[in-house]
């Protein structure tokens, strides 16, 4: 269940419009002459980067507890091919999306997954709603997976009996997945990986995990090599649903060798697991609900309790992260100073490449803000094909058009108007409708002193 995304919000001031209604500083398009949406091509997913040793705790892990922390008593999966139905009211980028996720899941993980032809039943249904309605059935998610219903009328009936427990399964044989259809492309196309991950794979999330859409910081958007890897091992025909975690131990060590020989030669790593109260103190500081007193004790204990568990890792660096987004309105320079420690331990993390891009997003913008051009064009050179590899349109267009600022403050303003159009190609998949288009490319605009 995705319920919080790393923010792309850029705001050093709350004077930044971000509303459709308010006054550009800059002339912007006409809707009719917006490019078109820009979508990604073939994937390059990246390899796993932890020893065969680490991956069997990870999956583990992953595999035999919920989100929640409750244990699971057995192992479960579809057994046979896995049928996938469309219902409801989809956008039209969702047709696209999942069949270029099915042919991923067949291709990399080796899954027999197929779209059911149209009127036929599924094994798992996929139902497009409103975000209203996925709220009404459960507040605080943006969408989710639950067993044994195929329709959301289902759902609040049912939600605390053993038709919809998780725990009570003992195969996997009908699924539904509620996604939003009024949400960008890019966040309807974040919940279906997530989600379809889950519905046939492991159901938990660890914040340990740098390389995965199993985490709830939720920084990959898509399947990564890593749970790619994670669901090959979980369709092996070594295993079956209804095996005990000690049986499903007992077979992963030969699963790994066989599936990932790369894996055997590497040291293993014992990376340390996450305390629940760090979890929930992230969780509180930039998950909704919470007043801003809250969410800035949420982060500081976030920190706290990072700096307690000796963490060098990307556990600690998200701490600083968050403390630095919370410090933006009122104190910009000491969340720099966050956005700075983030940046030098996500770097000291293999697989964290993509969490520097998003604190690159902070540090230009800060610099923008200073008429730096050079500084923000040098801070953002490294992480824009990172966005674009890992098929963030929100990120990389982010990027792009706070490159065509920093290329402004530098004098280069027919560089910056080719860049400018290129984003929001990326921009119409990543944020949606043309008014968010043109909200982003206000905000973003508005960091410019040149703008003033």
């Amino acid at each position: 269940m995705r319920r919080f995304v790393l923010p792309l919000v850029l705001a050093l001031n709350a004077c930044v419009p971000v509303t459709p209604g308010d006054t550009p500083t800059r002339a912007l398009p006409q809707t009719s002459d917006l490019p078109p949406m820009k979508t990604f091509g073939a994937p390059h997913p990246g390899a796993p980067i932890r020893s065969n040793n680490d991956l069997a705790l990870d999956f583990i892990e992953l595999s035999f507890q919920l989100e929640s922390g409750r244990d699971l008593p057995v192992f479960t999966r579809f057994e046979g091919p896995i049928s996938v139905r469309v219902t409801g009211a989809p956008p039209t980028s969702l047709g696209t999306d999942l069949r270029r996720l099915m042919h991923r899941l067949r291709d990399e993980a080796g899954i027999d997954i197929y779209e059911a032809a149209p009127g036929n039943a599924a094994n798992i249904t996929i139902q497009a709603v409103s975000r209203a309605k996925i709220r009404r059935a459960l507040p605080h998610a943006a969408c989710f997976v639950v067993p044994n219903i195929t329709d959301i009328s289902q759902y609040k009936p049912n939600r605390r009996s053993a038709r919809t427990s998780w725990s009570n399964l003992r195969t996997r044989k009908q699924l539904a997945i509620f996604l939003p259809n009024d949400a960008s492309p890019q966040e309807v196309r974040d919940c279906l990986h997530e989600e379809l991950a889950q519905a046939i794979g492991p159901l938990n999330d660890l914040y340990r995990l740098p390389d995965s859409v199993f985490n709830d910081d939720n920084v990959h958007t898509v399947l990564t090599g890593f749970d790619m890897l994670i669901l090959r091992a979980y369709y092996a025909p070594e295993l079956r649903s209804g095996m005990t975690r000690g049986q499903v131990a007992e077979r992963l060590p030969a699963i790994l060798a066989r599936i990932n020989p790369e894996g055997e030669g590497l040291p293993a790593q014992f990376a340390t697991r996450t305390p629940r109260a760090w979890s929930v103190a992230v969780q509180t500081a930039l998950g909704p609900g919470a007043s801003p007193a809250q969410r800035r004790d949420a982060a500081t204990k976030a920190l706290e309790i990072a700096q307690a568990m000796g963490w060098k890792d990307h556990r600690r660096a998200f701490a600083h992260y968050a403390n630095g987004r919370l410090l933006l309105a009122s104190d910009p320079q000491a969340a720099q100073t966050h956005f700075r420690a983030a940046d030098q331990y996500y770097a000291a993390t293999k697989g964290a490449r993509l969490h520097r891009a998003y604190v690159a997003t902070q540090l230009a913008a800060y610099a923008i803000t200073r008429g730096d051009g050079d500084g923000a064009s040098i801070l953002l050179a490294p992480h824009i094909d990172q966005a674009a590899r890992n098929e963030n349109a929100a990120l990389l267009s982010t990027l792009l058009l706070l490159r065509a600022e920093a290329l402004d403050l530098q004098g280069r303003s027919a560089e910056a108007r080719t860049v400018r159009l290129d984003s929001l190609g990326w921009a119409r998949y990543g944020f949606g409708p043309d008014w968010a288009v043109r909200a982003k490319l206000r905000e973003i605009s508005s960091l410019n002193p040149l703008n003033g």
